[in-house]
């Protein structure tokens, strides 16, 4: 077998290949000669199909030997993988200054977050530290206040009520100033009386509460406009209050009225009553609103640490969501680096490597396989169904080769070899 190795091998027979556009007479030549030496070569080993292998594979490899030698070609070649690893290994450098900057923030933020836990465990503890007042009169004046707001509060809804049913709906059958104003069954005649009835009795309370809450947050804000607002609101229920003073005290007149005798606003104003509805009514609305501010502002002192401690526990929240997000961040940019990295990794192979043209070596393969099989038919004398028999074979052959060299069905000019 070596010895039909060295008979048949080509190595030193092809002349020097040379992939430039310019030498196209040197190819042709090129494909004459590996033409003659099929030919040549089929005709002193009688066509046998194993000889016509060692004699395909020592064509190959001649071919990939004289390929690796052709530096310049190759380096002409592979000039699009070495641009493209420049441009991988700049990129490369923005996702590791990205990924600096991104741990750099990463400690900044991890830095925060242990101050904002500390702090929210000092506060409680040394409150004077973070200018939180720690007086204790706050507390004790600010249930004081509370102890004093529910009993007027109660006062002014069973006053509104009272008032605003009588004003409005009730019948007097009496002068007495106590029932006209504070009627017991009130609400309870107002159900009576009907469903509208009994809403506007039982909400009106409401509405005097909600202007007082408004008094308090306006009072908040330190603008011209906002006092402009109080002052609206005070004269507001004081005009209210009057209006509801004047409906009764006219009921009770109108009660004792003689034939003929009419109820002047004058009269109002000179009433003990009217003025005694109107004290009862707005005086203990004022009370009740100053004391609802003074228990709001107290409660405010109290809620000072739980507040400084919710302010710390948001900030914390938003870090903790800055951080997770970052920490996102990060993570992409490392996976960017290692598909970089590995990108980068894979084109040195290819520039390590060697290109193959594989239609050039198709073309010699095919002219040498010419050769041999023209062999065949004009210069070995067999039967013609030895012939094709022989033929069949070294064709069986012919492509057992280039499917171990995985050069069949391939539709490009170049194949790559990346260095192991």
């Amino acid at each position: 077998m070596e010895s039909i190795k060295k008979l048949f091998t080509i190595k030193n027979k092809t002349p020097r290949i040379d992939f430039s556009e310019d030498k196209e007479e040197d190819r042709e030549q090129i494909r004459i000669t590996y033409y003659q030496t099929g030919f040549g070569a089929s005709k002193k080993a009688s066509g046998r199909p194993i000889t016509f292998g060692v004699g395909l594979n020592n064509l190959y490899n001649s071919f990939e030997e004289q390929c690796r030698k052709q530096s310049i070609e190759q380096e002409r070649i592979k000039q699009p993988y070495r641009e493209e690893q420049e441009r991988q290994r700049t990129e490369l450098k923005k996702r590791e200054t990205a990924l600096s900057i991104f741990e750099e923030q990463q400690n900044t933020i991890n830095s925060s977050i242990k101050t904002k836990k500390f702090e929210i465990i000092d506060a409680k503890q040394n409150p004077n530290s973070y200018g939180i007042s720690t007086d204790k009169k706050p507390k004790a004046q600010f249930y004081i206040g509370l102890f004093l707001l529910a009993p007027i509060t109660i006062y002014l809804f069973v006053f509104y009520i009272s008032a605003s049913y009588s004003s409005f709906f009730k019948n007097f059958e009496n002068d007495n100033l106590s029932a006209a104003i504070f009627d017991a069954n009130a609400l309870s005649k107002a159900l009576s009386d009907g469903l509208l009835e009994s809403i506007f009795v039982g909400t009106l309370p409401f509405v005097f509460m909600g202007l007082g809450y408004l008094i308090h947050m306006f009072q908040k804000r330190k603008s011209r406009k906002a006092s402009l607002k109080i002052v609206s609101l005070l004269l507001l229920t004081f005009v209210f209050d009057v209006i509801l003073a004047y409906l009764i005290e006219r009921k009770i007149f109108l009660y004792d009225a003689i034939l003929g005798e009419q109820f002047t606003p004058e009269i109002a104003l000179k009433s003990v009553n009217f003025w005694g509805i109107i004290f009862a009514g707005f005086v203990v609305y004022i009370i009740w609103g100053l004391v609802f501010d003074f228990v709001m502002h107290e409660y405010e002192n109290i809620d000072k640490i739980k507040a400084f401690i919710k302010t710390k526990k948001e900030e914390l929240k938003n870090l903790v969501f800055q951080k997770e997000a970052l920490i996102e961040k990060i993570n992409e940019v490392k996976q960017q680096l290692t598909t970089i990295n590995g990108e980068i990794s894979q084109l040195q192979s290819k520039i390590d490597g060697f290109i193959f043209p594989i239609r050039e070596y198709l073309h010699y393969h095919y002219q040498y396989k010419e050769g041999w099989y023209q062999a065949i038919s004009a210069e070995i004398a067999l039967p013609h169904k030895e012939k094709t028999e022989l033929l069949e074979q070294c064709e069986e052959v012919s492509k057992t080769h280039l499917e171990q060299h995985q050069l069949n069905n391939i539709d490009f000019q170049h194949l790559l070899f990346p260095k192991n």
